[in-house]
């Protein structure tokens, strides 16, 4: 194909448009209506040149045949291991990737009004300028590293956008969810990227595929289950569904870009790409196909309870992406495919007519379904969308922010001490951390003895410059030993060992 060695210019333009509004940002500090021309035309301009390019490869592909796999240099080179800078031009990537080109310049160019006079108008074009280059890198993507750049583009825009509201502690709560949750899935991605050199020797989708052909059902399955749990996460399916629904604090083009049309999908799309290693691994379609199936029922329930446009149309489409991933459990592939691109720009279309639907719809909100209002424990159940939220809140988010605490208060009674700096504020320097628990409290107990003996049997008496000396050392150990017995640390002492081995 004569016009192939232009493709990579797709991803490229909106990431060079996301510099340049930084640099913009950087350099005149802009204010004022007049200062929002630029950022949103480099925005726009950038999108549209990615789809003038994907309609151009399309043409191309149209009078030739699709070149597939394509390498334009070598990315990473180490031993054995070496990733090429490659993209692939296929009859799956060529349109998804220009139904995604067509989405996020229609997306930026409604936002151009749409974000009008808002305080954070150039940071929004910055970050969707990003996620687009992002998803265009996930679609083209020739191999899993390349691929995971994308992953992680989209995922830190995400971020952003979701805390786009910086003032308001819903949104940093709701940002902070999203990024813990995601970033389960992010070490399935490694795990898989790992998994798949060690068995196949490559990264690339198609050495992927001719890999997993030599390999027996066993391997096959534990290779492709990273980058199926990173799958999951993304397009938010049980037991990971919670997350998405909080997403939605952010602007509304930038719900309707990530999580109604685009985003959503990529974990879909992923699915579809490895589905010649999922086909010899029966027992992950399975999983596929029963996770599938419990986010479609939880959606579809969730849904019937909900009484504003947004999250309706979130819980929608959690229910079809569950059936997507359905699809693919048994081995429906191509119609998974075409579910998603169908659904995409549908929903694409839903969520930014949203903020217009007050004024369109004059009656009120369809009420809940008799059947579902006349069973009192289901309809408890949906409306509280299964316990969901609070149960990864507990097992996730609270860890984080708790670990978030301990570093904090660690560098403030240890390391500033150490450089230097002055002691923080008294209604700062509270204990380093408190035990949770029976066996927290216990620890914390026997630390407390500890600390007793040593500061009345031990230390008593050397005074001078040797005791201060000593009792500094001591309390930076003591601070070390308290937060290390914090069950939190256990746990990753353990994930780590266990990452060793592995």
């Amino acid at each position: 194909m004569i016009l192939a060695p232009l493709a990579p210019l797709v991803p490229l333009a909106p990431l060079l448009a996301a510099l340049g509004i930084g640099a913009y940002l950087l350099w005149t500090q802009p204010h004022g209506d007049a200062a929002e021309r630029p950022t949103a035309r480099m925005a726009t301009g950038a999108a549209a040149l990615s789809l003038l390019g994907m309609l151009a490869l399309d043409a191309a592909s149209l009078l030739q045949d699709a070149p597939g796999t394509m390498n334009f240099g070598t990315w990473f080179a180490a031993g054995k291991l070496e990733i090429p800078l490659s993209l692939t031009l296929d009859a799956l990537s060529l349109p998804l990737a220009t139904l995604v080109a067509l989405i996020a310049f229609l997306t930026l160019r409604f936002s151009a009004n749409y974000m009008h006079r808002e305080a954070g108008f150039h940071r929004f074009f910055f970050a969707m300028s990003l996620f687009a280059s992002g998803m265009l890198l996930i679609v083209l993507a020739g191999n899993a590293a390349l691929a995971f750049v994308g992953w992680e583009f989209a995922g830190v825009s995400s971020f952003l956008l979701i805390g786009y509201a910086q003032d308001r502690p819903t949104a940093s709560t709701n940002a902070v969810r999203a990024f813990v949750t995601n970033r389960i899935g992010d070490a399935g991605f490694i795990m898989g990227i790992a998994a798949a050199f060690h068995w196949t020797g490559s990264l690339e989708w198609d050495g992927m595929r001719d890999g997993a052909s030599q390999l027996g059902t066993l391997p096959a399955g534990l290779m492709v289950l990273g980058f199926v749990i990173a799958a999951l996460v993304k397009s938010a399916q049980v037991p990971f569904a919670p997350w998405i629904a909080r997403a939605l604090e952010g602007p509304t083009p930038s719900s309707a870009i990530f999580y109604g049309s685009l985003m959503v999908h990529a974990g879909v799309y992923l699915v579809i790409r490895l589905a010649p290693v999922l086909e010899h691994a029966p027992a992950v379609m399975a999983l596929l196909a029963g996770l599938g199936l419990l986010t479609a029922l939880y959606g579809w329930l969730s849904g019937l309870t909900q009484s504003d446009v947004k999250s309706s149309l979130i819980f929608a489409t959690t229910t079809q992406v569950g059936l997507m991933f359905l699809a693919c459990g048994l081995g429906w592939f191509e119609l998974a495919a075409w579910h998603l691109g169908l659904h995409a720009g549908w929903r694409a279309y839903q969520f930014l007519m949203a903020p217009s639907y007050m004024h369109l719809v004059q009656g009120p909100a369809a009420p809940v379904p008799a059947w579902l209002a006349g069973r009192r424990r289901l309809y408890t159940a949906a409306l509280e969308r299964f316990w969901l939220e609070p149960a990864g809140d507990w097992l996730l988010v609270r860890p984080t922010r708790g670990l978030g605490r301990d570093m904090n208060a660690f560098d403030e009674q240890v390391v500033e001490p150490i450089i230097g700096m002055p002691p923080a504020p008294r209604e700062r320097t509270a204990e380093i951390a408190r035990g949770q628990g029976v066996l927290g409290h216990l620890l914390e107990r026997v630390a407390a003895r500890f600390a007793r003996l040593e500061e009345h049997l031990v230390l008593q008496g050397t005074g001078g410059r040797l005791g201060q000396v000593l009792h500094r050392v001591g309390s930076y150990l003591q601070a070390v030993e308290t937060l290390l017995e914090r069950p939190r640390y256990l746990l990753l002492l353990i994930m780590a060992t266990l990452a060793v081995i592995l």
